[in-house]
């Protein structure tokens, strides 16, 4: 054989170690146990059964990654968590409308196939579709040499839901007088990362040698679907949001109707460790509040007599508690008073 001959593989793309890596995720996704399924991966399409108990349903589509939080993976060399993080970037707006995650896509970019990294990805996103009990349908992985640097990635997911068309949370069903509940995060779940490495770097600090940083900074992004569609089951959400990119406010003006207001009161927002230290880094309020959840990782709004019974549906952790209510108004979210951050 013509040993100048050129090959794919020596221009960077090795098709077998992709194809075993197909051949992984097919037997690992296999021996999930749940509902059957249809055999998807490594197929041209995925197929998924819609559910037979809706009178008239609506798909629900959502796509979204996880940033440079992937940064933060490489440097402390751990990528079993990302995988969570990309599932729960997605399936967390689905709920938003009142969907219920049906299925799920993911799609890996990488400078040059390297297994042991990518099942650990995988692993994390079937993990992520089990929380949300959802399937992992197929997806796409790319090795792109001269695109990436070496050992560098990205990821995205794609997730659809289901919904009938009378449990959709339309911007209407909110009123007057309807509760603003938040519910802690988990951290700083997948938002943020590149102001948070900026400051890593300006104040020269490896978290590898900080196991508090190293901890939080990978800690995968709550997700919330088993108790928000435990609530929509029972009809005791008027409206959802995601509080990711944009903080707080931006998330919530996002389904505040025409003609009222969100009133937030922050001084009772609760933030966890890392946002106080984040807070001491010579970061203002401001920058807080419209780059990270600071505490809050998903709102709900609800009428004030449902509130005893949405709190029985989640853990000690993660208790919604009032930060405010809705209000006739022009400005869709007025934030009133401070966090405290002493």
């Amino acid at each position: 054989m013509n040993k100048n001959l050129l090959t794919y593989k020596k221009s960077g793309v090795d098709i077998k170690a992709a194809d075993n890596f197909v051949k992984f995720i097919s037997n690992i996704s296999s021996k999930k146990k749940g509902k059957k399924k249809l055999s998807n991966i490594g197929s041209f399409g995925s197929i998924s059964n819609i559910p037979k108990n809706l009178k008239n349903p609506k798909i629900v589509a959502c796509t979204d990654g996880v940033g440079t939080k992937i940064e933060i993976a490489n440097l402390i060399n751990k990528f079993d968590t990302i995988g969570i993080d990309l599932v729960a970037m997605s399936v967390n707006d689905l709920i938003v409308q009142g969907a219920r995650p049906l299925l799920f896509l993911d799609y890996i970019s990488i400078n040059k196939i390297d297994l042991p990294k990518l099942k650990s990805i995988i692993k994390g996103i079937l993990k992520g579709c089990d929380i949300s009990n959802c399937q992992l349908v197929g997806g796409e992985t790319a090795e792109m040499p001269g695109t990436y640097e070496k050992g560098k990635f990205d990821i995205a997911g794609f997730a659809v839901g289901i919904v009938d068309e009378k449990k959709i949370l339309y911007k209407e069903k909110i009123k007057e007088n309807d509760l603003i509940l938040a519910i802690p995060s988990s951290g700083l779940h997948s938002n943020g990362f590149s102001l948070v490495r900026n400051l890593l770097k300006k104040n020269k600090i490896n978290i590898k040698k900080d196991s508090f940083l190293k901890r939080e900074l990978i800690r995968p992004t709550k997700i919330y679907v088993k108790e928000i569609i435990n609530l929509l089951d029972k009809n005791l959400v008027n409206g959802c949001a995601n509080i990711t990119g944009g903080g707080l406010a931006d998330n919530i003006k996002r389904i505040i109707p025409d003609n009222y207001c969100a009133e937030i009161d922050l001084k009772k927002i609760n933030p966890s460790k890392i946002f106080y230290w984040l807070k001491k880094k010579n970061i203002s309020d401001k920058e807080m509040l419209q780059t990270f959840n600071c505490g809050v990782g998903f709102c709900l709004i609800i009428k004030p007599k449902n509130l005893k019974k949405i709190k029985k549906y989640f853990s000690k952790d993660y208790k919604p508690y009032i930060i405010g209510k809705i209000s006739k108004g022009s400005i869709k979210v007025k934030l009133n008073d401070k966090i405290n951050w002493s």
